[in-house]
């Protein structure tokens, strides 16, 4: 049997585990406000083109927050088809690409929005005859890497 003091000792060691996790905004693994200087980030060179990563980390709202921009050489896709659980966007910064989503084709240029929605299939590939860069931005909702979805 559960006594008053057996009661009060969990609820004791539950509040100080609240209070040592502490807030998502005392946190020190939590992203705050940033600046990330283009010409300060590390270009890696990769066999289709390049790619830069700015930041893959917790925010106050989120698991997980990622950025990172990918250069494609003309005629290469970073990679088959596929569908994942989190959501991103895609700003193209200069190319030509063309985004395959859920069986639909689009071709947009600089300046453009694509929008990948949760679980459902793309893919995209340099159609131009220079080299496309584009920024992705994609994030984990709460409890989304705990599920193993990340």
């Amino acid at each position: 049997m559960l006594t008053r003091r057996d009661a009060l000792m969990a609820l004791a060691a539950v509040a100080s585990w609240f209070n040592l996790k502490g807030s998502a905004a005392e946190r020190a693994d939590i992203m705050g406000s940033s600046a990330f200087d283009w010409t300060s980030i590390p270009v890696t060179p990769t066999k289709i083109g390049s790619t830069r990563k700015f930041f893959q980390v917790p925010t106050a709202t989120l698991d997980e927050l990622e950025c990172h921009v990918t250069t494609l050489n003309p005629g290469e896709t970073p990679h088959p088809p596929h569908k994942h659980p989190d959501e991103e966007i895609v700003i193209i910064k200069e190319g030509t690409v063309e985004f395959v989503m859920n069986g639909q084709t689009h071709t947009v240029g600089p300046g453009s929005v694509v929008f990948q929605a949760s679980n459902q299939l793309h893919g995209c590939r340099n159609v131009g005859s220079t080299p496309a860069t584009y920024h992705v931005v994609k994030w984990n909702s709460p409890g989304m890497l705990k599920k193993g979805n990340g």
